[in-house]
């Protein structure tokens, strides 16, 4: 065996961490308290808003400005919750901080990343993320560098070899020293997004970002048209100029609708946080929502992934299988979990030296030790060993569900060592077993029933996996394949829809199914715990790993199963449809504002007329229509599947409230031509009529009723109607009259029925483009 180095001294390291030369460093993946009191602040709706006011207060409209109050609520609240969930997250991030094996002293001892200096001496093994730049000293491993390089492919380094932060030791074990630290790393260089995370995928980001962009293209020159028709061709005063423009302005922008997507997140969040579910990007949340496809691993997903050596079944008479494999197992750098396994269910032994050793990889499927005296000792899987696959003892154990293990020696190998697993003979067979998950059975059933389809993957044999897959209630878990059978990446992408168990995958299988599932227009989630899913949790919509597997798979998730408990994946998966149904839901309250106060002021704009409301009668609006419901309808739990794209869904849904506004605005001018009733009189019948065309949208997303929604409808109609009367001065309208009051109520009846041919109009369309889309 190589001597080991003795490293650095305890005198060399004290010297360099007070010069600086030490690795605790790394990039914020979250956002400074200044960033987010900035990015709250510094927006767009912001500062139109805040614009208004200004001129609101210049002409000294006061009473107009209360919506203002509304604006620093949504922007203390943004602030606020978004601080609750950062510290939240980074309260559960330390799900186990890396450490790392340093040599000091000529003595290994186990120290955090941070604590590296330059030119210490480390110890890696398979699993392990590189914690700083490297040079091998001795030793050889596969590494997995696609998180920086982008390829796929496994990069073998020995003695010589660099080794680059932030990738991956798929198996072997080699001592390096410490050639860069802290911000000098690779790693470190390259953004963070380029390194663990994916680009922010959210329809719900995106529509707001086109509804903002809109606006801003309109609202600056209407609002100057409005302000000057009004100043200049009908006489108006100054301060009424400012006051009838700012109403339209601030009719347009869906003021609470930020925050309410916000919010309905951040609360995902922290309800995930609470059934140990970390989140490490929240607008994954609001991806769930969209997901159609789980893949699944068998180990640590549909089982405990705690496996148990059942049996140690000899094939030859004159070969002692406990005493190779005892020898094997001191001599192996491996420590997957079907090593820990096997070291507990068999005493290690160091009876021959090891001449050289070939850590297992998951590419070829087995590992090697050459001895002395023994020979080569192989250990893999029977497909790859000693053509071991038809063994009667091979297949009866895979059809039980079990895993299986080829113990081989050649006992003649050639010199040099060149290890070849084909001309080996086989001396035992390995049995081990992997306990099905508590309540696995009810969770695929479930998630099944709610239209998921379910893949599962996994590297082991595919007998082995179905039978398990069949042992835990999985549908057609018969329709398996042995990927290893496949030679092109066309039939591997083939087979991806075809079948529901894959077999013998690779880690570059699993990547592609994955991508050929997704170029089938699915909605793809992933599950994994080990290194070799690294590549397919990358390339997933929605990547969830296991806390208790590698660090590599918890790295780059978008989730984290704190408990590894497979059976909380609905509670993940639903939250997102949560967030997104009441969302959807929600937000077509707000839209029938901006949708009637733009053609309002388009309407006043061609018949050179005021706009009919008051920016303080809008606030009464933004706060009891759009405000009160909305909050609480978006904690309501909503498991329905996502139907529809988000914009043009709420757009639609608000589209036949907001043209019976316009409808009404033309009867009422009408009715005051022919009947000639007063301004007055006009304008408090025709605000009372929008509160009516208004609560019908609230009452709408309440549908269908439960005790809180029934709640909800009924306080918001009567407290509005209540607030407007108590309020009636400040809103500057009156009462509904003796003469005014039939005609309310006439009118109301009328839209009620005019909103039912609306919304079936719209259903209709809606319904049209869906079948268009899919």
């Amino acid at each position: 065996m190589t001597q080991l180095p003795t490293g650095l001294t305890a005198a060399e390291v004290a010297k360099k961490t007070q010069e600086g030369l030490h690795n605790d460093y790394e990039t914020k993946t979250s956002k400074s308290t200044a960033a987010i009191i900035k990015d709250n602040l510094l927006t767009l709706f912001n500062f139109l808003n805040l614009l208004i006011g200004v001129f609101l207060f210049a002409v000294g409209a006061y009473s107009n400005m209360f919506y203002l109050a509304i604006i620093f609520v949504n922007i203390t609240i943004g602030i606020s919750q978004e601080l609750h969930a950062r510290n939240l997250v980074k309260k559960l991030s330390l799900v186990s901080p890396q450490t790392v094996r340093v040599i000091r002293d000529a003595q290994i001892h186990e120290i955090s990343a941070k604590e590296l200096v330059l030119e210490d001496v480390v110890i890696l093994g398979a699993g392990d993320q590189i914690p700083a730049d490297m040079t091998v000293l001795s030793g050889l491993v596969e590494v997995n560098e696609a998180m920086l390089t982008g390829e796929a492919d496994l990069v073998v380094k020995e003695a010589g070899a660099s080794l680059l932060s932030g990738s991956f030791i798929v198996s072997g074990e080699v001592t390096g020293t410490v050639l860069h630290v802290g911000a000098e790393n690779y790693a470190a260089k390259l953004s963070n997004e380029a390194k663990i995370h994916k680009p922010i995928r959210s329809e719900l980001l995106a529509s707001i970002r086109s509804v903002s962009k809109f606006t801003s293209y309109v609202i600056v020159p209407l609002g100057v048209i409005l302000f000057f028709q009004a100043f200049m061709m009908r006489d108006a005063g100054i301060k009424e100029s400012v006051v009838v423009s700012a109403a339209a302005l601030l009719g347009m922008l869906p003021k609470g609708l930020v925050l309410l997507i916000s919010i309905a997140l951040t609360t995902g969040v922290i309800k995930l946080a609470k059934k140990r579910i970390l989140v490490q990007d929240m607008y994954a949340v609001e991806t769930l929502a969209h997901v159609d496809t789980l893949c699944l691993d068998k180990t640590g997903t549909l089982t405990e992934g705690h496996m148990v050596l059942e049996s140690i079944v000899p094939l030859q008479t004159d070969s002692d299988p406990n005493m190779l494999l005892g020898n094997y197992l001191a001599a192996s750098t491996d420590n997957n979990l079907t090593m820990q396994a096997l070291r507990q269910g068999c005493p290690e032994l160091t009876d021959h030296q090891p001449i050289e050793v070939a850590a297992f990889s998951s590419q070829r499927k087995w590992g090697a030790v050459a001895f002395e005296h023994l020979g080569n000792v192989y250990l893999g899987a029977p497909e790859k060993v000693a053509g071991s696959a038809a063994l009667p003892q091979v297949k009866e154990a895979q059809e039980a569900g079990l895993r299986v293990l080829i113990l081989a020696v050649e006992t003649d190998p050639k010199a040099p060592v060149s290890f070849d697993p084909t001309n080996a003979q086989a001396v035992a067979v390995l049995i081990l077993s992997d306990i099905i998950r508590q309540n696995a059975e009810e969770t695929l059933v479930y998630l099944a029933d709610q239209g998921i389809d379910l893949k599962v993957i996994s590297g082991d044999n595919p007998i082995a996996v179905a039978a398990i897959a069949h042992r835990a209630g999985l549908a057609n878990a018969d329709q398996a394949i042995d990927l290893s059978t496949l030679t092109t990446e066309a039939e591997v992408r083939e087979a991806a829809t075809r079948y529901t168990v894959f077999g013998r995958v690779t880690p570059e299988q699993k990547k592609l199914l994955v991508q050929e599932l997704k170029a089938n227009q699915r909605t793809v989630a992933m599950t994994g715990d080990g290194v070799n899913d690294v590549l397919a949790l990358r390339e997933a919509d929605v990547s969830i790993a296991m806390a208790a597997g590698d660090s590599a798979a918890r790295q780059i998730a978008n989730f984290v199963l704190l408990d590894s408990d497979f059976t909380t994946l609905p509670d993940v998966l639903f939250e997102g449809r949560r967030v997104v149904n009441n969302v959807t839901k929600a937000s077509g309250i707000f839209f029938i504002k901006t949708i009637y106060s733009f053609l309002l002021s388009l309407v006043c704009i061609l018949t050179s007329s005021a706009f009919p409301f008051l920016p303080i009668q809008i606030t009464l609006i933004d706060l009891a229509i759009e405000g009160y419901p909305s909050f609480f309808l978006s904690f309501e739990e909503n498991k329905a599947p996502i139907k529809g794209r988000y914009l043009p869904t709420v757009l639609l849904n608000a589209l036949p409230n907001a043209l019976l506004v316009l409808v009404n605005y033309f009867a009422i001018r009408f009715l005051q031509t022919d009947y000639g009733w007063s301004q007055f009189d006009t304008t408090t019948l025709l605000y009372h009529l929008l509160i009516g065309i208004s609560c019908i949208a609230v009452i709408r997303a309440c549908l269908p009723l439960n005790p809180l929604r029934l709640f909800l409808a009924i306080t918001t109609t009567v407290g509005i109607y209540v607030a407007a009367m108590l309020f009636h001065g400040l809103l500057e309208v009156g009462f509904l009259t003796a003469v005014t009051l039939p005609y309310f109520l006439g009118m109301m009846a009328l839209n009620i029925c005019l909103y039912v041919g609306l919304s079936f109009l719209t259903k209709r369309f809606s319904a049209k483009v869906l079948v268009k889309q899919s």
